[in-house]
């Protein structure tokens, strides 16, 4: 007889990604979870705030107090729009405190002085995001919110933009796996090898 952590195991290997993370479906312009919870994600283009007055920077933090205020369940979120090489840098740092051979050590500190180019050139890389909360709204009464919320953050001085499907995958790939590479995210694997009969 299984004790009951190891049917919670056996229940756990049967789930799929979605269910482990928590996620039920992406929708046209959310993320599913539980509990009929939506999660809309806006991107907003930030601002070069070393260029800014001092005068500048106060209205801009003030916008951004405005908006938030505003919207009481808006969560910001600050998301990698790379891919991260730390565990790459500390692998082969491993390596070249290992490596008795000069020449392959050589090659080793030339890697990391790459991959510590590479990163200087995304530092910064990286995403902002206006998190919107949403439970148990009909679609149209949803819909009239977030263009609400959209032209209040518009109001206020900052580019934004709703992620839709395709941004909401890329926003999973990039911050699950690191994976900026893929052009098209597929909603099932092996999806493009389909073909419809």
């Amino acid at each position: 007889m299984q004790t009951k952590k190891q049917q919670q195991l056996a229940e756990r290997k049967r789930q799929s990604t979605r269910q482990l993370i928590g996620i039920e479906g992406i929708t046209e312009f959310s993320l599913k979870t539980g509990s009929n919870t939506e999660l809309v994600f806006f991107s907003i283009k930030p601002s070069n705030i070393s260029v800014l007055s001092e005068e500048a920077l106060g209205a801009k933090i003030y916008a951004l107090m405005s908006v938030l205020k505003g919207v009481t369940e808006m969560e910001i979120v600050c998301a990698n729009s790379r891919e991260s090489f730390e565990s790459n840098k500390a692998f082969i740092k491993k390596r070249i405190a290992a490596e008795e051979n000069p020449a392959v050590r050589e090659l080793l500190e030339r890697d990391a002085v790459n991959l510590d180019h590479i990163q200087a050139q995304t530092a910064t890389a990286r995403e902002f995001l206006f998190l919107v909360r949403t439970r148990n709204r009909k679609d149209k009464e949803l819909f009239a919110h977030l263009n609400r919320i959209e032209k209040m953050v518009l109001e206020n001085g900052f580019t934004v933009a709703r992620l839709d499907n395709d941004g909401i995958k890329t926003l999973l790939a990039v911050y699950f796996e690191q994976n900026t590479t893929n052009e098209k995210f597929e909603n099932i694997d092996g999806e493009r090898w389909l073909k419809n009969e």
